[in-house]
């Protein structure tokens, strides 16, 4: 299966194609019962994998590691995957963007920050030199065979935003993401700069970017959304809820219904989906290095 060129071809189909953060297998799993697409965000990854935030601690074997776990289990489903700023070198982004590929990633995001790198919607981001990331996106673009590849920028002055994503559009990358935009109107403008090329939207809950729909961002022609954190704050939020009232119950667990409750056998059913044997096996995706 050609991974990349079905997301491309979902990309360029009508509406706005939402794909869902995830942060571990079981977050996945749950994804899975709602959406066909998966984002697997660095914010989410971080604090999953290391317990840290988000500003320059993933190690790429790590990441790639994560998602050959992930496309077994899921063989159908998009897989857009977050490679921050490539790993610092470029030789070593060419790297780990042909490892992802022959492993069934759908896609990556590369942005334009330097070190000590940033959330995205965080303050106190600093962007390369707009010559040195596009000569890092050009040896991605050249590594890659049928990989999707997201040029971001992390520019955050008014018209460096517009100069790149205008440089970011001329390139062979397949969709532009300004990160952090602040306003509708600033989508537009972006719109109107990036000309036809696919544009992407990152949401995240407390973050700088307006809450819009699906249909809202369909109207503003964002051919994708990506939701880097909601199972992540849920679980945050699930947990903390859970925890407190086990401490004021003393010790007892709440009275479990089946219908309404998920306990032993709901979570075995949902993880036994994902063992690879119950899934035809994808054909190969074909790469030359």
């Amino acid at each position: 299966m050609r991974y990349g060129t079905a997301l491309r071809e979902e990309i360029r189909s009508p509406g706005t194609t939402p794909l869902i953060g995830i942060y571990d297998m079981y977050s996945a799993s749950v994804v899975a019962r709602h959406y066909d697409g998966f984002f697997v965000s660095g914010f989410g990854f971080a604090a999953s994998h290391y317990g840290l935030p988000d500003i320059g601690f993933i190690a790429w074997p790590d990441m790639v590691a994560f998602v050959e776990r992930l496309r077994p289990a899921f063989p159908a489903h998009h897989l857009l995957v977050d490679i921050d700023d490539g790993y610092v070198d470029p030789e070593v982004a060419c790297h780990v963007v042909q490892r992802l590929e022959r492993i069934g990633a759908s896609g990556v995001i590369l942005e334009d920050q330097k070190r000590p790198r940033r959330c995205g919607h965080a303050d106190g981001k600093q962007v390369l030199p707009l010559e040195e990331y596009l000569e890092k996106l050009d040896l991605v673009l050249e590594s890659r065979r049928d990989l999707v590849v997201v040029a971001r920028t992390d520019a955050t002055e008014e018209a460096d935003i517009l100069r790149r994503a205008e440089a970011l559009a001329e390139t062979e990358a397949d969709v532009v993401l300004v990160d952090g935009v602040r306003s509708v109107e600033w989508i537009k403008r972006i719109r109107k700069v990036v000309g036809d090329k696919p544009l992407l939207f990152n949401q995240i809950a407390g973050g700088k970017s307006p809450r819009l729909s699906l249909s809202e961002l369909t109207d503003l022609e964002c051919q994708v959304a990506i939701y880097s954190t909601p199972c992540l704050f849920a679980a945050h939020a699930a947990i903390d809820s859970a925890l407190t009232d086990l401490k004021v119950s003393d010790g007892r667990l709440p009275e479990f219904v089946p219908s309404e409750g998920i306990g032993v056998q709901r979570s075995t059913e949902l993880l036994e989906k994902n063992i690879s044997r119950h899934h035809p096996a994808p054909e190969p995706v074909a790469v030359t290095v």
